[in-house]
């Protein structure tokens, strides 16, 4: 369903909360569910938004957010779109880190994009928000509130035609120090940090934001502590799992000795060397483990070396690209699933794994106990970094089959009771309308007029040109400043380099 045709019907019937239908912009700078968490949750949680009965439209760069559209009933209020905002996809396979074509160029942003890779840096989260804001205040009047997915681009700040909500899953200062933590040597070290300077944009713009949903208890904290955003400004709504899909069925046959998992083998947060390091632990007392990684094999670094010193190649396998049926079978085909994570704001492999009845053996790393419940009830709890306990969790599992049955029923009705993207969408519409009576200047849950709200709000030729002059004017001085603060950070990397060698 398009944009407009959802705009246009079903006006009159109200959402499944009794309220007014709302048009949803919900906004993501990379948002293909294949590509980590945040296209998950952009997924489900647009799909869930729409089927109680609100207008989402997902406003989204390459690569490209998968939509659910299907799944949302043509006979309600609510309808599902997708428009593209493209960016010059510099990331993309087979060529990534690619220089553009002269004609590929539209425009300045365009240019800023091509400038801060060429440098070392990552553009997306800055350059998307340049070009949302003059999308979106291009058709002010359309959205009764402006979802932003963690962009956190000085772009979004200030007017954006209609209240802003913004989603931090955690702070990415988290993942940046413990990619420093694992650096070899003071070059990598100044890759790592030319890469993550963009999170001092995203702490700067975290700390004007109006409201702020985040996943859980301990993101809520890590947000607070990292970004330095007021507690009062943050609220909890728990994500989840899709049970529908994410459900047992016996007959998927147990594989004896499969473990799986899903990790990104170049990202040190997740973990895996140590879970390789277990598993080479685990085979002397069950030979027939081995282990499925949803994700790329590597090539390289501390895994690729790991799986070598243990002779571990036949006993590690990697899938990649594959369907959501192929994941959850593959799930239900493991004996044990593991989250062996130093941190997870979250943890959706984690509740996956449980709704579908596997035993889960997972780390106490970030929000995963949040999200895993307590040790022995509905899963085995290993300290982070800990290949010797990791694999201790993983024997005691594969060598008994009632802990596993126990666990894994336990661990399905803890993800049914708590974390389903029903539960998410309503949670995340109430604290919409907070956003929006706030700025209404009216009480929280004070009714409004559906075709008030919902018709597109007149904007003066005066305005609109006003406007255009501000974009423009707000834009050079975003890309002013930027330059300012990669200027100090060479400079800054300089001195370090110049300290290093004299030392």
């Amino acid at each position: 369903m398009t944009a407009e045709a959802s705009e246009a019907g079903h006006h009159d019937s109200p959402a499944a909360d009794g309220g007014r239908p709302l048009n949803i912009a919900l906004l993501t700078y990379k948002g293909n569910p294949f590509c980590g968490g945040q296209g998950v949750y952009v997924r489900h949680l647009s799909r869930e938004l729409a089927r109680l009965g609100h207008r989402v439209e997902v406003i989204g760069s390459q690569p490209y957010p998968v939509l659910d559209e299907d799944a949302v009933p043509d006979a309600g209020p609510g309808g599902l779109s997708l428009t593209e905002l493209p960016s010059l996809d510099l990331y993309r396979q087979p060529d990534p880190f690619r220089t553009p074509g002269r004609d590929e160029y539209r425009d300045w942003i365009d240019a800023l994009e091509v400038a801060t890779m060429w440098t070392g840096g990552f553009p997306e989260p800055l350059t998307f928000s340049l070009r949302a804001r003059r999308h979106l205040r291009a058709r002010r009047g359309r959205f009764d509130v402006v979802h932003d997915n963690q962009t956190l681009g000085y772009g979004l700040l200030g007017e954006v035609g209609a209240p802003l909500v913004t989603t931090i899953h955690h702070p990415i200062t988290v993942d940046r120090q413990l990619e420093l933590d694992a650096a070899e040597g003071w070059q990598r070290r100044m890759s790592v940090r030319r890469w993550y300077a963009f999170t001092r944009m995203q702490k700067r713009v975290a700390r004007r934001l109006p409201s702020v949903l985040t996943v859980s208890g301990t993101s809520r904290q890590e947000i607070v502590d990292h970004l330095g955003v007021r507690g009062d400004r943050i609220h909890v709504v728990h994500i989840g799992a899709d049970t529908d899909l994410f459900s047992p069925d016996p007959s998927v046959a147990r594989i004896p000795g499969r473990i799986v998992t899903t990790s990104s083998a170049d990202v040190p947060l997740k973990g895996l060397v140590f879970l390789v390091e277990a598993l080479a632990k685990v085979r002397t007392e069950h030979p027939a483990a081995h282990l499925v990684v949803v994700g790329k094999r590597p090539t390289e670094g501390p895994v690729a070396q790991a799986m070598e010193r243990y002779g571990l190649d036949g006993a590690v396998e990697f899938v990649k690209g594959i369907s959501d049926a192929e994941l959850v079978d593959l799930v239900r085909s493991a004996e044990v699933a593991c989250v062996p994570s130093l941190y997870e704001g979250f943890s959706l492999p984690a509740a996956e794994a449980m709704a579908t009845g596997t035993p889960l053996v997972a780390t106490t790393g970030g929000a995963i106990p949040e999200v895993a419940g307590p040790d022995g009830e509905t899963c085995l709890a290993v300290p982070t970094g800990d290949a010797g306990a990791l694999a201790a969790a993983l024997n005691r599992l594969l060598g008994d089959p009632d802990l596993r049955a126990r666990l894994g029923h336990a661990g399905r009705e803890r993800v049914l009771r708590r974390f389903t993207w029903a539960k998410a969408a309503e949670g995340t519409v109430a604290h919409y309308r907070e956003a929006i009576a706030r700025a209404e200047g009216r009480p929280a849950g004070a009714a409004t007029s559906t075709a008030a709200s919902t018709a597109p709000r007149a904007v003066p030729a005066a305005d609109r040109t006003a406007d255009h002059i501000a974009d423009h004017t707000a834009d050079r001085v975003v890309d002013a400043h930027e330059a300012v603060e990669e200027a100090v950070e060479a400079n800054r990397e300089s001195a370090d380099r110049e300290s290093r060698a004299t030392c």
